[in-house]
């Protein structure tokens, strides 16, 4: 069985201990912990960006270069090959100096010869398995249709920050089924 710590949070306070010692705590009762899977993102690089400006890339067919608010007054310029990307969305900005599954790192880049400051993310980008992938958004990048503001941390918003664990129940413990 799999249970979010940020839904656990909603009952319990558990704020002041580390996933470990809950998942050690939680054992020591009689219910084995069989493993736990960390947060997928935890990154203040991660936020909400507004998509200013979008048009053609000078130097590129298949490329788009966006201005995009990543909030706090900055806009950023970022190169996107996303075919669904468009002026006036809200997306999910890795800003230079964010870390994506896969140990893939985002930094600063010329791309054709455009400045890129960071990347528009897919949710497949960001670890989400595309089976919980609206259709809509298989081929491209994510837009934001929840009510948000540029520059606000994204990861809490797609719930990429909880930690999952996974319990081990036995038979004759049904009572942790409910």
């Amino acid at each position: 069985m799999f249970v979010s710590t940020n839904w656990l949070k909603q009952y319990v306070d558990i704020d002041h201990v580390s996933i470990n010692q809950l998942a050690e705590d939680i054992t020591k009762t009689g219910v084995e912990v069989e493993q736990v899977f960390p947060p997928t993102i935890e990154s203040e690089h991660l936020v909400v960006g507004y998509v200013k400006q979008c048009e053609q890339h000078p130097n590129a067919d298949k490329l788009n270069l966006c201005q995009v608010d990543v909030g706090h007054g900055e806009t950023a310029q970022i190169v996107c090959g996303a075919t669904n990307v468009a002026e006036g969305q809200y997306v999910i900005v890795a800003k230079p100096g964010a870390v994506l599954p896969g140990d893939f790192k985002i930094k600063k880049a010329k791309l054709r010869g455009e400045t890129s400051e960071g990347m528009i993310c897919s949710l497949q980008e960001l670890g989400v398995d595309e089976k919980y992938i609206d259709d809509e958004f298989k081929d491209g990048i994510y837009v934001i249709q929840d009510d948000v503001e540029a520059g606000q941390l994204a990861a809490p918003l797609l719930n990429l920050n909880d930690s999952i664990i996974e319990f081990d129940l036995t038979p004759n413990r049904s009572d942790c089924l409910s």
